[in-house]
């Protein structure tokens, strides 16, 4: 038997009816086909990390910040040592 992987949209789906609790996690677990200890787990994961979503897009903005401020000191070094070897060779 081959182990199933879920995409992140479908735990969520799944997450989010089960907080509902319009279903019960039996129903829910007979629905998708999963166990019902599958469901609670991805719920607690859920629900343990959900504070976190808010401070994500702070914190991706900022490294992506970061990211292009390292590549553009980089390219600063890189041109720098360029303008440096041609200045000495015109001498």
């Amino acid at each position: 038997m081959t182990r199933r992987k879920y995409t992140s949209k479908f735990k969520t789906k799944v997450v989010l009816e089960a907080i509902k609790e319009q279903s019960s996690v039996a129903e829910l677990a007979q629905k998708y086909e999963l166990a019902p200890q599958q469901i609670n787990l991805w719920k607690r994961e859920f629900l343990a990390h959900a504070d976190s979503v808010f401070d994500q897009k702070g914190k991706s903005k900022k490294l992506q910040v970061d990211e292009e401020k390292d590549q553009l000191l980089k390219a600063i070094g890189q041109l720098k040592v360029e303008n440096d070897f041609l200045k000495d060779a015109l001498r």
